[in-house]
């Protein structure tokens, strides 16, 4: 089934595209109630498990060595990079989504990370972070041991009191 759009569905259609690239460019959420605009940096997922905190970052095209990673106080993490421009020639840009220039992705990390153990790595367009927690943070076994003489309070002991 061929759907044939009216001139007005289509200049409509055009308006909308317009008002959302207008509200991205000055950060704003569109009129339309949906937020247009992302996180300044990647989109991150972070998750983690008693021994380690673990990201992974979508940045697609950019070169690993580029990409700069800084963990300080031991909670915040700074993902910085820049994603060069495509230039084409004799080309204009019809629909331009993909941000480019530099990018900074800053979090609050939810426990201390030992700086000097972190791993990253870059495959497929993922930047991809072990942040191992810091020894004061991971949870410890505390073994109790059973004692071959009872403690027994003064006051049973003593008959005078």
């Amino acid at each position: 089934m061929n759907r044939v759009l009216s001139p007005l569905g289509t200049f409509l259609n055009e308006v909308n595209t317009v008002q959302e690239d207008l509200a991205r460019l000055f950060n704003r959420v569109s009129p339309f109630g949906a937020t247009v605009t992302g996180p300044t940096g990647p989109h991150l997922s972070v998750w983690e498990d008693e021994q380690a905190i673990f990201v992974e970052a979508d940045l697609p095209g950019i070169d690993p060595e580029k990409i700069d990673v800084t963990v300080t106080e031991g909670n915040h993490l700074a993902i910085r990079g820049q994603r060069p421009a495509p230039e084409f020639d004799g080309a204009t840009w019809v629909r331009q989504e993909r941000p480019y220039g530099e990018f900074s992705r800053e979090i609050g990390l939810p426990a201390l990370v030992d700086n000097d153990k972190v791993i990253a790595k870059y495959e497929f367009g993922v930047l991809k972070l072990t942040l191992p927690k810091h020894e004061a943070v991971k949870p410890r076994k505390i073994f109790v041991k059973s004692g071959e003489t009872p403690v027994v309070s003064p006051t049973i002991c003593n008959p005078a009191l």
